[in-house]
């Protein structure tokens, strides 16, 4: 991975830092993305305290000029750009459907589905450019075996798989791989938040058969993995890193 150039979105918390430190470590340049100047201008120190090129962008992956801006700095920056992970996501509003509206559908969707349609819209454009690229859509364990009291975000995860393999076969053979990573439980803030307490985290672990939560690093080594050459023949490919839910 030394000196390729990395797009990050969703990249100043949990699975999206981690990756950036991954790759980082690797020699890779990168480009973090998120909406808080001070915890992007943070993280980009750190990278650099690694010994990596790294620059943050303040962009919003719901705003399609935001995506627009944030590809065309990453090329200008760095003259092309290699592999992007496209993290940015939400939990929504977690509850009973009878709970959700338009409002909170829509706040999901534009995140996980709209951000993951516009990021890789603009990230092709360049790389199919080059005839080279990798692209690493992130989405859930959710997204492929439901949850009871996450329609909207299952829903959500569900889309992202299926536009991961579609547009994996829009651009095969052009040297543009497409995968997607579907994390188990991962000991984030955002799963704190969506269990809602420590019982409730406790209660989504008994349902792993490894009977524990990920790391973050677990889930930022798959993606450098799938984004590496070593990876060559995996495209339109639904990875999960979930300590066994899918295989129940």
């Amino acid at each position: 991975m030394e000196s390729s150039v990395v797009l990050i979105t969703g990249a100043l918390t949990g699975i999206g830092r981690a990756t950036a430190l991954a790759f980082a470590q690797e020699g890779a340049r990168i480009v973090v993305s998120g909406r808080h100047d001070d915890a992007g201008q943070k993280l980009v120190a750190e990278l650099h305290a690694l010994g990596a090129q790294a620059e943050f962008v303040n962009a919003d992956v719901t705003h399609e000029d935001d995506i627009r801006g944030l590809v065309d700095r990453t090329v200008a920056s760095f003259g092309r750009l290699d592999v992007a992970v496209n993290n940015a996501g939400t939990e929504g509003k977690p509850g009973p459907i009878t709970e959700q509206t338009a409002e909170t559908y829509r706040a999901t969707f534009d995140t996980n589905v709209l951000g993951t349609l516009l990021s890789m819209k603009y990230e092709l454009r360049v790389m199919l450019a080059q005839k080279h690229g990798s692209i690493i859509n992130v989405s859930s364990t959710f997204g492929h075996i439901g949850g009871a009291g996450a329609s909207v975000y299952v829903a959500s995860k569900h889309a992202v798989e299926g536009l991961t393999k579609s547009v994996a076969l829009e651009v095969a053979g052009s040297g543009v791989r497409v995968n997607v990573v579907a994390p188990g439980p991962i000991d984030t803030d955002m799963l704190t938040r969506f269990t809602g307490t420590d019982e409730g985290k406790a209660g989504l672990v008994t349902g792993v058969p490894l009977k524990r939560t990920g790391t973050t690093d677990e889930i930022a080594q798959t993606i450098v993995f799938l984004a590496s050459d070593k990876a060559s023949f995996i495209d339109g490919a639904m990875i999960p890193v979930d300590g066994g839910k899918a295989a129940q």
